[in-house]
């Protein structure tokens, strides 16, 4: 169930990925981040077929999101975010851990995630 995602921060600072899932893309595998705050008032579209994850840089965040579809949480998947085949660079300061949801601690490895055509 793809859907499409506009999203921006109302409040606090976020680093914003979208990550390309669809196996017939040129930009397979190739994901962008973003610096989403209230300040800045930037968005990011995030199309369907595309994997999106964010990491709060402060001490807190408020997130809103405009979508294309409804939320189906029987077709969510989930991938690692810190799976090294997408090598997304997080801005996670070294030696602190990030703070995970139990969902995301249950992420998949890349080569195991559910892809799109």
């Amino acid at each position: 169930n793809p859907q499409g995602k506009l999203v921006r921060v109302v409040s606090g600072e976020v680093f914003d990925v979208a990550v390309d899932l669809r196996k017939n893309s040129p930009t397979f595998k190739q994901w962008v981040g973003v610096t989403l705050s209230a300040q800045n008032g930037q968005q990011l579209w995030v199309p369907p077929g595309f994997g999106h994850g964010f990491f709060v840089t402060g001490e807190h965040a408020h997130f809103v999101y405009a979508c294309t579809d409804y939320y189906a949480p029987q077709t969510e998947h989930c991938i690692a975010y810190d799976d090294p085949e997408l090598d997304v660079k997080w801005p996670i300061i070294l030696g602190k851990m990030p703070l995970v949801s139990e969902k995301d601690r249950k992420g998949k490895a890349f080569n195991d995630a559910v892809l799109f055509e």
